[in-house]
């Protein structure tokens, strides 16, 4: 339990066990807005792990799935409402999912496979519910989940519902799943991919696997199986937005591979030897029933992250060797891209409206891309350790701001290993911006956008070096909170929160200012109004607050 009275954490003997919390944590920060709460805690059962394979970074992916199809089974019986959820249906219609990897909200498919069947099992994989022990599925075909990793296993998590311990656990005997991707436009129900350290591959039905939390694993199929295509590691996966179920697998030694999904995982999938490992290249499969259908040749080193613009145009890549890159997707072309201040950059995310990227590394700095400039605008200072993870907010707008302004301010986070949680706001007709020194001169300073102090655009597939430090102008957070105690491996927002991770598995979620004040208000009502009107309460969108509602994925 949380103690709130002087914000502060103190843990009771019933949460302790499971997420150790440092009494020096608050359970709030603020922000010009108002201030964002800890609203509950998901973490795992320790008892569950096993780091046979050693322990692995945790990533969260955050599915939305919607109402089921008629069709897709008869409707469930009438049953009386339970507290339990609390406001489960109006928390759940808006959360947000990612700047272009698509993982991180979403829209289910019907729950069907067409190429296993139902009774279909994978040898490697055992499934085990964890708050079911009768083996009997409440799932009613809608509902927003979270999807973790930890060691061998990926658990899944009822994110509205404040309890800690996930509902199911997918446990996988021979290698640790490392990456996974959530599909909200799935057609055929198979809409959750999951990528494994040995760099086997893996596409499911989240609702088909929800349905039944008592059985094995269902309907799986499996791509690049022990390794067939590449033996590295998995390092990122992520569907092409409107490809169809089309998806493309980052791996440690450089390469992108993109599959088809409707495509058996078989055939003769060899690619020609790579003659250059510092040049990008394209090849593509020799036979049209292979699958992988083309390999991509990115960096000489690992690809730490990929993700793609939200209308799909664009996918941007980041490396050990520290370069940026955004590729044309469909015309598989270099576009721009550039090297960080120093290292390896480790993550990346673009804004909403495609114009901006954040990347985020082993220099502490949270860089700003222009996909217009084609070069870094923006330097974000405050990190005192790596940064492991950005995104922008698409929810947030500017107070009494009706976005038709010409000067649009944009909000995003940031958290790194050293357990802070930072937000900035992004206002380039009023970031400082450095003036190039003259020769035996000082530097001096400006403020106004930066295109009129900068060169002109660089050609379209040139990599820029990493600029001078003075030339970039400096950004500084808007909030720093730590937030963890073990270092962070990513955050998301949502239209009522934001969520936080650390590497070790345990999961914040902050709400925004206004909104826990809304929940706990239409809880009260639901307690209180008669069954006939409660269904039409919990269908009322969840408002009184300043974000926007939209369908972009965070």
């Amino acid at each position: 339990m949380i103690n709130t009275t002087n914000g502060m954490m103190s843990p009771s003997s019933s949460s302790a066990t499971n997420n150790a919390q440092s009494p020096g944590l608050k359970t709030y920060f603020k922000t010009p807005e108002g201030r964002y709460k800890l609203h509950y805690e998901k973490t795992h059962p320790a008892g569950l792990l096993h780091y046979g394979h050693g322990k692995t970074v945790t990533q969260v992916t955050l599915a939305h799935l919607k109402d089921k199809p008629v069709s897709a089974s008869p409707p469930a019986p009438p049953s009386s409402y339970s507290t339990g959820g609390g406001v489960r249906s109006a928390a759940a219609r808006f959360l947000g999912g990612s700047n272009g990897s698509r993982a991180l909200s979403f829209v289910g498919g019907n729950g069907g496979s067409k190429s296993v069947s139902g009774n279909g099992r994978i040898g490697s994989i055992g499934v085990s519910s964890l708050s079911n022990p009768t083996g009997t599925s409440n799932f009613d075909g809608k509902g927003t989940y979270l999807i973790f990793n930890v060691g061998d296993a990926i658990f899944i998590c009822d994110l509205n519902t404040q309890d800690k311990d996930p509902i199911k656990s997918i446990h996988f005997s021979n290698s640790n799943p490392v990456c996974h991707a959530f599909d909200p436009d799935a057609k055929d129900g198979h809409d959750l991919l999951i990528g494994l350290n040995s760099g086997d591959v893996y596409s499911v039905s989240l609702r088909q696997q929800l349905l039944d939390l008592g059985k094995k694993l269902v309907g799986a199929q499996h791509y690049n199986k022990d390794g067939c295509v590449n033996s590295s590691r998995c390092t990122s996966i992520a569907w092409v937005p409107d490809g169809d179920g089309a998806f493309v697998v980052a791996h440690a030694d450089g390469n992108l591979y993109v599959y088809e999904k409707c495509k058996e995982g078989a055939g003769d999938s060899s690619f020609p030897v790579i003659k250059d490992q510092t040049q990008f290249s394209v090849a593509h499969a020799r036979y049209s029933k292979s699958n992988p259908i083309a390999r991509w040749h990115i960096c000489p080193g690992s690809i730490n992250g990929v993700t793609f613009s939200t209308d799909g145009a664009y996918i941007a890549t980041v490396g050990r060797d520290g370069y940026l890159r955004v590729f044309d997707f469909s015309r598989e072309q270099l576009i721009c891209g550039g090297k960080s201040y120093y290292g390896a950059l480790l993550c990346c995310a673009w804004s909403v409206d495609g114009k901006y990227i954040l990347t985020g590394g082993e220099d502490d700095l949270v860089q700003v891309w222009s996909m217009e400039d084609r070069k870094v605008v923006a330097w974000g200072e405050g990190h005192n350790s790596w940064v492991s993870g950005v995104a922008f907010d698409p929810f947030w707008s500017p107070p009494n701001s009706d976005g038709t302004g010409e000067n649009i301010v944009y909000r995003f986070g940031s958290v790194g290993q050293d357990t802070q949680l930072l937000l900035w706001d992004l206002e380039m007709d009023e970031i400082v911006v450095p003036l190039r020194r003259c020769p035996g001169g000082s530097p001096t300073f400006s403020t106004g956008s930066q295109s009129s102090h900068w060169d002109n655009a660089c050609p379209v597939g040139t990599l820029q070096p990493a600029p001078s430090i003075r030339d970039v102008p400096k950004l500084s957070p808007l909030v720093a909170h730590r937030v963890h105690t073990d270092p962070l491996s990513g955050l998301m927002f949502t239209q009522e929160s934001v969520l936080t991770a650390c590497r070790e598995g345990h999961i914040k979620i902050w709400t925004r200012p206004g909104v826990a004040e809304i929940q706990s208000s239409n809880s009260e009502a639901l307690l209180s109004t008669s069954s006939k009107d409660k269904q039409l309460l919990l269908s009322g969108k969840v408002g009184g607050n300043s974000y926007k509602q939209n369908n972009h994925q965070v």
